[in-house]
């Protein structure tokens, strides 16, 4: 199993953004310390849910202060940038960083971003899968040109080459958000594992494992590249001398963050979109993931990884929007917890 962290940079009601931006590098920094598997970064804009605006940039950032650990983005949002430039990052980073980077892409929502990056809604609404494929395109061929309803240029040379032998398979890792039937469905005809979110519970997750199975079957994948797929779990982690104590941390600090987040965000065309409860979601997410004990946590992700044949975890780390004590959250989940999964 491979465990790691899962940043979103969230800034706590009365906190800064430089806090919120400190936080994040040292659960990267301690991330390693503590033997965690990978770093992975979220990226918003214009909201206090998360303030880092560019995943790829802070994973510069912590590629370069750390030595083992990997760092991937969860995610990049496809939809408010050119794939090549996206691309481009993501060969410079894996390159740079002997291979450590992994490049987590999604479709986001219906944002203000699209207006403001001009992008528009057709690039959310119907545009994904022209930039995914334009994207793999560029980590994968040593020269690519475009011809689609998006995006149309000449052939250019791929510069840095993601891999030294173009020919060859290679280049960062790619991971694809899925949170419905169409993005499950684009992932597996393209062979890319799936990143499923936290208010998922263990049912629906190993449901869409099923699905993408089935899809990239019917996609002519063969049976080892279905079956070793590595798919990633998102999910919170915190650890406590006791269930209660877990719990009560989580219960304090995540309904503030997460109504005036949640509320921050604004759509695109002014469609109403409806968002959780924060108190009912901050019990479910008590209920649902690595939160209590260091045997519970254990158990609970083996019990996730038995369920849905997911090995990979994301588990957010900073629920209690407090500093010293997120430090201390990741380095007990690296002391405690991992030593007792399998």
């Amino acid at each position: 199993m491979r465990v790691g962290s899962f940043v979103l940079a969230a800034q706590f009601p009365g906190q800064r953004h430089t806090e919120a931006l400190h936080r994040a590098v040292r659960i990267g920094e301690v991330s390693e310390e503590s033997g965690l598997d990978t770093i992975w970064l979220a990226e918003h804009h214009f909201v206090p849910y998360g303030t880092c605006p560019s995943a790829t940039t802070l994973g510069a950032l912590l590629l370069g202060r750390t030595r083992r650990i990997r760092v991937g983005t969860a995610v990049s949002v496809l939809p408010t940038q050119h794939p090549v430039t996206l691309g481009e990052q993501a060969a410079l980073l894996h390159v740079t960083s002997g291979g450590r980077f992994t490049l987590g892409v999604g479709r986001g929502g219906p944002w203000v971003d699209l207006e403001v990056f001009g992008m528009g809604i057709e690039a959310y609404e119907s545009g994904f899968p022209e930039s995914l494929a334009l994207l793999l395109r560029w980590l994968h061929e040593p020269q690519v040109g475009a011809a689609g309803g998006r995006y149309t240029f000449r052939d250019v040379p791929v510069v840095p080459l993601p891999a030294e032998q173009p020919d060859q398979a290679g280049g960062p890792e790619v991971v694809v958000a899925c949170t419905s039937p169409a993005s499950v469905r684009l992932a597996a005809q393209h062979g890319l594992p799936m990143l499923l979110g936290m208010h998922c519970n263990d049912q629906e997750k190993a449901d869409m494992v099923a699905l993408w199975r089935a899809h990239a079957h019917d996609a002519g994948r063969s049976h080892e590249e279905i079956m070793t797929a590595a798919h990633v779990s998102a999910g919170v982690a915190q650890v406590a001398d006791s269930t209660a104590e877990a719990e009560d941390q989580l219960r304090r600090a995540l309904p503030g963050w997460l109504s005036q987040g949640l509320a921050a965000h604004v759509t695109v065309d002014g469609r109403k979109r409806t968002m959780r409860d924060p108190l009912p979601y901050t019990e479910l997410l008590c209920d649902l993931h690595p939160v209590g004990t260091p045997e519970l946590c254990a158990d609970r992700l083996a019990a996730t990884a038995r369920h849905t044949g997911i090995t990979r975890f994301a588990l957010l780390v900073e629920g209690s929007g407090d500093l010293a004590a997120t430090e201390e959250n990741v380095r007990r989940l690296g002391a405690e917890v991992l030593p007792q999964l399998p």
